[in-house]
């Protein structure tokens, strides 16, 4: 039996050890005697029956402990441990009974005494999951699981900034077709706000980028949502839009570093991973077209633009909530004391920076055609029959923003829709619908036709071209 100290007890062997204590405190600290101690606290005497003081614990609190038993039995040779050791470790690694069998007869060559398969199962069972790790998965799988990971965390809001991109578990109704949208998203890593975000249909791109990036930047119309300003790092992926030339202009344009994350290497983006999986958890499973497993769990109901709203919402709700890492709210967080964002002259600058969807139009005398819509401005009164670039957010097209000659000019609204917010989106479904409505319109009257009218007096049904007959294979010898 061999005694340890009270810091290498076993949380069950310190309470053991300090229920017996408690049958001796009225002995040790009163002098009651043992068996009247113990006859109170219900437990047999020991065989020692005389007086005792607390300094004849020399062991203290531990030296009531169950002590250790010593190990019993034959000792495997330390040789043969390493060597059923080192086959464990071998890659592939053999099965249990294999090494067994290889030990025995290495064992027997060399006169050691013999190990049975569970004296083997708990040599190989105790080697270092590490050193197993490495051996057997190799030098990323131990990197991944077994290193230690700086977790870092900016100094102050807007110093860094993560931006990245996720399929949602989510289908939409894009006009009667069901379809999975992306989410591309900027959080603030010292807040963990979120100041911008977009949703879109298409995989991700440097136009999606874009778009976050310019709310993200800019002041948004709602007062509760005051995350803004130029970050002084964009903390990134290896994506092809976040190597592109088009956001290394916009860097050193707005004066802030784009750091790229190792590659291969998550886990330093957790902290947008863990909001994309708090989308996911918390608001997906609310709407309709939620997908478990692939498969969506109702039916797809909502539009783009309604599952945009949504998850504006969210985020809204999210930034006033205690995070749990931080302990303060995200908007609390980034508010702090009081300070002021860097920012840019302008959000024509900005828009000639980052909304990249620009097109080449003409200046009517009714103003500028574009997607069905008209749009107006007093200042297009010096430009009629002149080509301009307009810019535009796919998101909101009711508003454009016109260039000449690479010179800001005004922005152009449709006066339709003033105070609508329509987008891209909206107008492409609303030309659908309207084909399909003209096409049972045309199919509706010319069923009218083959109602009324004989057969000779129907106009003929245009047939497909027939196929012409294949053409011989090419001879390439006189005696093919």
């Amino acid at each position: 039996m061999t005694a340890v100290g009270l810091a290498e007890l076993t949380d069950a062997a310190r309470r053991q050890a300090m229920s017996r204590f408690e049958v001796l405190r009225p002995h040790i600290e009163d002098g009651v005697p043992l068996i009247r101690a113990a006859g109170q606290a219900g437990v047999p005497p020991g065989p020692r029956s005389g007086g005792c003081s607390a300094t004849e614990l020399p062991a203290g609190l531990a030296g009531l402990a169950p002590a250790r038993r010593r190990a019993t039995g034959r000792r495997t040779d330390p040789e043969l441990v390493r060597l059923i050791e080192g086959m464990a470790l071998h890659r592939p690694c053999p099965s249990l009974a294999t090494i067994t069998r290889r030990a025995a007869r290495v064992a027997a060559a060399q006169g050691w005494k013999p190990v049975s398969y569970n004296t083997v199962r708990s040599i190989v069972t105790a080697i270092d999951p590490a050193m197993t790790t490495l051996a057997h998965d190799g030098a990323a799988a131990f990197r991944d699981t077994c290193e230690l990971v700086y977790r870092r965390r900016a100094d102050h809001p807007n110093a860094m900034w993560q931006v990245d991109h996720t399929q949602l578990d989510i289908l939409i109704d894009d006009s009667g077709t069901a379809k999975r949208p992306w989410l591309t998203a900027v959080l603030d890593d010292c807040s963990r706000a979120v100041p911008g975000y977009t949703v879109t249909l298409g995989a991700p791109s440097a136009l999606n980028t874009s778009l976050a990036l310019r709310q993200a930047i800019w002041t948004k119309p709602d007062p509760t949502w005051p995350m803004c300003g130029i970050p002084e790092i964009l903390y990134v992926d290896h994506g092809g839009d976040f190597v592109s030339d088009h956001l290394a202009q916009v860097a050193a344009d707005l004066k802030f570093q784009i750091v790229h994350s190792a590659v291969a290497r998550p886990q330093g983006r957790g902290k947008v991973e863990r909001f994309f999986g708090s989308i996911n958890t918390e608001l997906l499973t609310e709407l309709p077209g939620h997908l478990v497993g692939g498969k969506p769990v109702t039916p797809p109901a909502l539009s783009l633009r309604q599952l945009d709203e949504a998850i504006g919402a969210f985020i809204t709700t999210y930034h006033r909530r205690v995070h749990s890492e931080i302990g303060v709210t995200p908007q609390d967080c980034w508010v702090g004391h009081g300070w002021l964002p860097r920012m840019p002259e302008d959000l024509e600058q900005l828009d000639l920076l980052l909304v990249r969807v620009a097109a080449a139009r003409v200046v009517h005398r009714d103003g500028i055609h574009f997607q069905g819509l008209r749009y107006l401005h007093p200042a297009l009164a010096a430009y009629v029959r002149e080509s301009v670039t307009i810019r535009y957010d796919p998101r909101d097209i009711t508003e454009i923003r016109v260039f000449h000659k690479n010179r800001f000019l005004c922005k152009a609204v449709s006066p339709d829709h003033t105070g609508d917010t329509i987008g891209l989106k909206d107008i492409q479904a609303a030309r659908r619908a309207y084909r399909r409505r003209i096409r049972d319109q045309i199919n509706e009257r010319i069923a009218v036709v083959t109602d009324y009218l004989p057969a000779p007096d129907r106009p003929p049904v245009p047939s497909k071209p027939a196929k012409p007959p294949p053409a011989p294979p090419l001879r390439a010898y006189r005696e093919d």
